[in-house]
């Protein structure tokens, strides 16, 4: 089950939220650093030996002070106009993070914050159409499927690109 909801990721009751990282996986802003410091410093300990990850990786830690047992930390592309093959990256960027959650055994619900659209500028309903059609495809292998958005702008984007994929189905 897909749910989408406006909040704060770092709350969520999930098995792994994602974060949308930079290369450097030391923390930054946006929910990068909202997650860095909902989880502690521990993370950071965790998480900078993995660095740095390409455009579309993915790596796992431990969620640390969250409520989730794990933090999914993937890069998703910057925007540059979209001739740069930004949506195939910011596919990549959440079927690798997916996969990784799936590999990892013990995952049944998962939380996505809305990848590249903040600093990095990814149009927002182009990102939404590509995660939630990703999220359409793994639907089948969580119990649980968040898309946790920020504002009321993404959120109706994100119902609205859902309805008609669930109608295109």
């Amino acid at each position: 089950m897909i749910e989408i909801v406006r909040g704060d990721i770092t709350s969520l009751d999930v098995d792994a939220i994602v974060n949308a990282a930079n290369g450097s996986l030391l923390g930054g802003g946006g929910v990068d650093g909202a997650i860095h410091r909902a989880a502690g410093p521990a993370l950071v300990r965790a998480s900078a030996p993995l660095a740095p990850l390409e455009t579309g990786g993915a790596v796992i830690t431990p969620g640390f002070r969250l409520p989730a047992r794990y933090v999914i930390h993937v890069v998703g592309p910057v925007w540059e106009g979209g001739d740069h093959g930004e949506p195939e990256l910011l596919e990549r960027t959440y079927r690798n993070g997916f996969e990784l959650a799936l590999r990892q055994g013990d995952v049944a619900s998962i939380a996505w914050p809305a990848v590249s659209t903040g600093v990095y500028r990814f149009p927002k309903d182009r990102a939404a159409d590509i995660a939630l059609r990703v999220m359409h495809d793994f639907d089948p292998e969580f119990d649980r499927i968040v898309a946790c958005v920020f504002d009321a702008e993404t959120a109706t984007l994100y119902e609205r690109t859902r309805a008609t994929l669930d109608a295109d189905r």
